[in-house]
């Protein structure tokens, strides 16, 4: 007799609440839950990638060990034993030749997020890298810095607004991203009823651009000039000081942006001056919100960037008012629970990269295995991450992979990373495990407690990921690891709360309990600063706009490169969904007629795009969706490499966007420098 389970789809930050119809073990359908106070019965396509993944026959069900190029399943209980050993050997000749790199889908997994602090404690590793940084880790600087604390992420208060300018955002493939936003079509329906006005700011008209009442183009990687003449706009028709009293440092920004010219601003960002003035307008006199998002922290100034959408929003009167850029309250408070986070704790030993957030930049990793000397990586360690795709100049990681002396992956598919693994460690199936939005639900549109138990039981013989991470802990340090169990500590988080749930009374409202739209007027006893102030004068944000070269006519050379998401991917890991990867061919490189017509490029016609670290070859797609000057290739395809184990992905492989990146980054926050770099494209 078939039954309806309710859960929330970890795939993407949408967290969107769905009902899974299940028979005798077998999935029979997924549908969105109409009672979901945050969702409201939305679903988008890869909702039904849950299926998917579960009944994948190339998904792992047992740990392989790899030898030579021949792969052999083992027990976990060798592995464990294995991996013990020849990490306790590799640490004892060089303490520092380890490192972690933690991988997107980790942000999903509640479990995961809750244990892997304890196999890093038993390596005993400063070498922790992540997906923040070729993501979000311009913003978490920017909230560290202004609010006093990593992870207090300020999110539009989209439901009440009148005003949302998103820059370098495309919910509409996203369903919001550090903004847990789904159902955003029927969201931006509402706004429009009630009179407001959405804008979306972009180098290419996006899926939410063609939802928008304006679309504005920018050129690549200029943003930080747009927001400094939009913030001197504002400023001129508000009397900001102070906006509120435990705002402080305005004026000395007021002082230094003073420098900066901002018809050259325009020019060099390629959007009028009036535009720019007509946007300062709306933000000065009605419930308006700036939203900034990949493409701004995705540059060289991506902290800059995170920063100034802040200020525009504080200096417009925004901050922590209704309808304008506000914090959740969640029901398990992550900023309560969290430590602050550091900067500068610790040095990279290959160029001297600082720490934040205690890890070093991605695009560092594979210097650091590559060079020789005392620390120089030896064993690493992958949790749900596919680096080779996803962080730049993947060819050359993928070369530096080759040469461990130990490499274990802890994931679901042998893909384009873990290929390379000695060992790989499976975690038990996505509907086999409960699920909390831990992350993800603090940066909801709408403020739910949501909890989903497993929806099929546990197969015989699996490991849950937090019970790998906790083995590879035990196996390394030979300490058992003692501590309550995920959904143990997630009855304790809750109930320290603000709310002070237990997990038994949010399990009972399986759709989700609605706590109600974001509280504002939470400052300043919600900031985690010393003081209890926002100091907009940020001393390193400062100097760094300090030094900052005023605008200058930029002269023609080459193409610049942007990436971009369809919503039926997520990163990389969702290639193999035999659903998701139908249709037309998504891995293209989009580019302007002009461009195309310049270099005798016709519509579907192979091209070749070169940068300097590499060239790929792919077809172009024409539209006028492009600005012209860019071109646009989305990131997390290229799976024809040896070794990858995934039919459906290498039917449909495309190519890697990021054999064409390099290793520059943000300095201020350590984040991959993706967007803007200079291509040429020529006809193949």
């Amino acid at each position: 007799m078939p039954t309806i389970h309710h859960r929330t789809c970890h795939i993407c930050e949408a967290n969107c609440g769905v009902l899974v119809e299940v028979d005798a073990g077998r999935v029979l359908s997924i549908k969105g839950d109409p009672d979901n106070p945050l969702s409201r019965g939305h679903i988008c396509p890869k909702g039904t990638a849950l299926q998917d993944l579960q009944e994948d026959p190339d998904r792992l069900r047992k740990p392989l060990k790899r030898v030579g190029s021949d792969w052999h399943e083992i027990s976990f209980e060798q592995a464990f034993a294995e991996i013990g050993e020849k990490t306790r050997a590799i640490l004892a000749k060089d303490a520092g030749a380890s490192a972690v790199y933690i991988g997107n889908p980790n942000a999903h997994s509640y479990g995961n997020a809750l244990n892997a602090e304890y196999l890093g404690q038993a390596l005993r590793t400063k070498n922790r890298f992540s997906a923040s940084t070729v993501d979000q880790m311009p913003h978490q600087v920017a909230n560290l810095r202004l609010w006093g604390h990593a992870s207090m992420f300020p999110i539009p208060d989209a439901d009440r607004t009148q005003t949302l300018v998103i820059l370098g955002g495309n919910p509409m493939a996203s369903n919001g991203s550090l903004w847990t936003v789904p159902d955003f079509r029927n969201r931006m329906r509402d706004l429009k009823a009630r009179g407001g006005k959405l804008v979306v700011i972009d180098p290419r008209r996006t899926e939410t651009a063609k939802i928008a009442d304006q679309h504005l183009f920018i050129r690549p990687a200029s943003d930080v000039f747009l927001l400094v003449a939009l913030l001197k706009a504002v400023m001129a028709r508000t009397p900001f000081r102070p906006v509120q009293d435990f705002v402080t440092g305005l004026d000395e920004v007021a002082t230094l942006i003073g420098r900066f010219d901002s018809a050259a601003c325009a020019s060099a960002c390629g959007i009028a001056l009036d535009e720019i003035e007509a946007l300062a307008e709306r933000f000065t006199s009605g419930p308006a919100v700036l939203y900034g998002r990949m493409g701004v922290a995705t540059q060289s100034h991506g902290t800059l960037n995170a920063w100034l959408i802040s200020l525009i929003n504080i200096a417009a009167g925004q901050l922590d008012r209704e309808g304008g850029w506000v914090f959740g309250l969640p029901a398990v408070d992550t900023v309560s629970v969290l430590p602050p986070g550091s900067i500068g704790k610790f040095a990279s030993r290959v160029s001297g990269h600082r720490s934040v957030l205690g890890e070093f930049p991605a695009a560092a990793m594979a210097e650091e295995i590559e060079t020789p000397g005392e620390g120089q990586i030896r064993a690493l360690f992958v949790v749900a991450g596919n680096p080779v795709l996803s962080t730049p100049n993947g060819a050359r990681l993928a070369k530096a992979l080759g040469n461990l002396d130990l490499m274990v992956s802890i994931d679901i598919y042998r893909n384009a990373t873990s290929s390379h693994a000695h060992y790989i460690l499976p975690p038990s199936g996505p509907l086999e495990r409960d699920h909390y939005g831990l992350f993800l639900l603090p940066m909801a549109a709408r403020t739910i407690a949501v909890y989903s138990p497993p929806t099929l039981p546990q197969e015989e013989g699996t490991l849950h990921d937090w019970e790998i991470l906790r083995g590879l802990a035990h196996a390394i340090s030979g300490e058992p690891v003692q501590a309550p169990t995920p959904r143990e500590a997630l009855d304790g988080l809750l109930r320290a709360g603000p709310y002070g749930l237990t997990l038994e009374q949010v399990e009972a409202a399986p759709s989700g309990m609605d706590l109600g739209p974001p509280p504002v007027g939470q400052l300043p006893a919600r900031l985690r600063t010393k003081d209890k102030r926002v100091a907009c004068n940020v001393a390193e944000f400062m100097d760094a706009l300090s030094a900052l070269d005023p605008p200058v006519e930029e002269t023609a050379h080459g193409l610049r490169l942007i990436g971009r998401r369809h919503l039926r991917t997520n990163n990389s890991w969702l290639a193999n969904s035999r659903r998701l990867i139908k249709g037309p061919d998504r891995c293209t490189v989009m580019i302007h007629p002009d461009d195309a017509n310049a270099r005798g490029i016709a519509d579907g016609a192979q091209v070749t795009v070169r940068s300097d670290a590499g060239e790929i070859a792919l077809c172009a797609e024409v539209t006028d969706d492009m600005m012209p000057g860019t071109i646009s290739i989305p990131h997390g395809w290229g799976h024809a490499l040896p070794g990858v184990a995934m039919a459906n992905a290498m039917g449909r492989p495309g190519v890697s966007v990021n054999d064409l990146t390099l290793s520059e980054i943000d300095p201020l926050s350590g984040n991959a420098a993706l967007s803007g770099i200079t291509v040429e494209v020529e006809a193949a």
